[in-house]
């Protein structure tokens, strides 16, 4: 049986005030290794928050293309090594061939398994396109969206240390939300959660507290939303990758201002005001 480790650690500390220099405790985040095995043999590891291992799991395995749908994985077993956390993922007859032929593809000449020209084929995959959704979103929601996600952190309210991924959908707010150390690995609990809550991800928008990057973009775009919404900024490439994929990236959110980069007429108000 897996243990439940915590997430919060209390720690003492030397804390360095203008008033001088004292002895003090704080609560910092646990990180641990998540090993992901399909049909026992290790695929990934993560550096990850110890909680909502099955979420993990799921959403990991729809947002890196491993399964199309959910019914795909026979079972999920969870077993604590000590050291980390070994996700054993048992997939169905069809989508374990699928899986067992993209790793022998992925067999670099020298055995690591992810070197050589096909990772880099794979860190640059296309992504589905969105851009069928008609979601749009008023400014308000955009700015919303980025309150209530701060309102559902307990991990970062308590060490400040943590990224957080929401869905919001208009009318309900945020419905569902993960924490964990990773960015990435916040938006893979997310997309797990919601496969496993039925949310379908042409009805919301991704809100998350990272910078956004490509792969951030890549598993928005496999989690199938028309937004992705975020407090900081995006790269270049990530920019490139929402248009391509006819996705509304949203970044910057401080307050009530932002920077729409890709798509911007899903932004049905608010978006007129020109700004340097």
């Amino acid at each position: 049986m897996t243990r439940k480790r915590p997430a919060i650690t209390q720690i003492s500390r030397l804390a360095h005030r203008a008033g001088g220099t004292a002895a003090a405790n704080r609560m910092v985040p646990e990180e641990t290794p998540v090993a992901f095995s399909f049909a026992g043999t290790t695929h990934a590891v993560m550096m990850a928050s110890p909680a909502d291992f099955e979420d993990f799991a799921l959403g990991f395995s729809l947002t890196e293309g491993i399964i199309a749908d959910p019914q795909e994985i026979e079972a999920i077993e969870v077993e604590d090594l000590g050291a980390g956390i070994d996700i054993q993922i048992r997939l169905k007859d069809q989508a374990n061939t699928r899986f067992e032929a993209r790793r022998r593809r992925l067999a670099g000449p020298v055995g690591c398994g992810l070197c050589g020209i096909e990772s880099i084929e794979e860190a640059m995959r296309s992504v589905e396109a969105v851009g069928s959704s008609k979601l749009t979103l008023q400014a308000d929601d955009i700015v919303r969206s980025v309150k209530l996600l701060s309102k559902v952190q307990p991990l970062h309210a308590e060490t400040g240390a943590v990224h957080a991924a929401g869905f919001y959908l208009p009318g309900k707010g945020i419905v569902l939300a993960r924490e964990d150390v990773g960015r990435h690995n916040a938006l893979d609990k997310l997309a797990g959660a919601l496969a496993r809550a039925g949310i379908g991800g042409a009805s919301g928008a991704v809100v998350v507290t990272s910078r956004v990057s490509v792969e951030m973009v890549q598993k928005t775009a496999a989690i199938g939303a028309p937004f992705i919404i975020a407090v900081s900024a995006p790269t270049a490439l990530a920019i490139r990758t929402a248009e391509d994929a006819g996705m509304t990236l949203v970044a910057l959110v401080r307050g009530d201002d932002f920077d729409i980069f890709t798509h911007p007429e899903r932004v049905v108000s608010g978006v007129a005001k020109h700004v340097a």
